[in-house]
């Protein structure tokens, strides 16, 4: 079981645009079953948290039935933006008391930090997320949303190819 940060960033290193947009990402080539895909990952998780923009993101972006069967929290001080259908608790408050929740939700599967980077960053300062995992984009942005906004150290443990990224894996280093 761990914590990892699953995400895809800009070669500049941003999750997302200017204009919030991820249409940067999602007009890319990556084959969801092959090196650091999105399939086996998703097999490994067993409890989400994420922050209000990226929510409403999904919310926006992929209407319906929530798309996630485990666990989900949304970090937000903002009562009433969960819509009531969908199986997902909000928190406010400091990410080192949720993320026993979180642990004990995921069972013997991971807990992914979704985003955005924000989010990643408070779990990250806190001395929680054990992985990064990056999926770089062949294109840079100039500007946006950060995809890990807090100084922090890591070691690579694992590179591949998938389709247009280059994706890698970062364990945190114990100082």
């Amino acid at each position: 079981m761990a914590t990892v940060y699953y995400t895809a960033a800009s070669l500049d290193g941003y999750i997302v645009d200017e204009a919030d947009s991820l249409g940067w990402l999602m007009s890319r080539d990556i084959d969801p079953g092959g090196p650091f895909g999105y399939e086996a990952f998703e097999a490994g998780v067993g409890s989400l948290v994420m922050g209000s923009a990226t929510y409403e993101w999904i919310v926006r972006n992929q209407p319906g039935e929530w798309p996630y069967k485990p666990p989900t929290w949304v970090l937000t001080s903002r009562p009433g933006i969960v819509d009531p259908t969908h199986p997902v608790h909000t928190f406010a408050g400091d990410v080192t008391d949720l993320h026993p929740r979180l642990v004990e939700a995921a069972g013997d599967r991971d807990v992914w930090v979704v985003g955005g980077g924000n989010v990643a960053a408070q779990f990250v300062s806190a001395g929680l997320v054990d992985e990064l995992i990056v999926s770089y984009a062949p294109c840079s942005l100039g500007g946006g949303q950060p995809v890990l906004p807090a100084r922090s150290e890591w070691e690579p443990a694992e590179v591949a190819t998938n389709g247009e990224f280059v994706c890698a894996r970062w364990r945190r280093v114990s100082r």
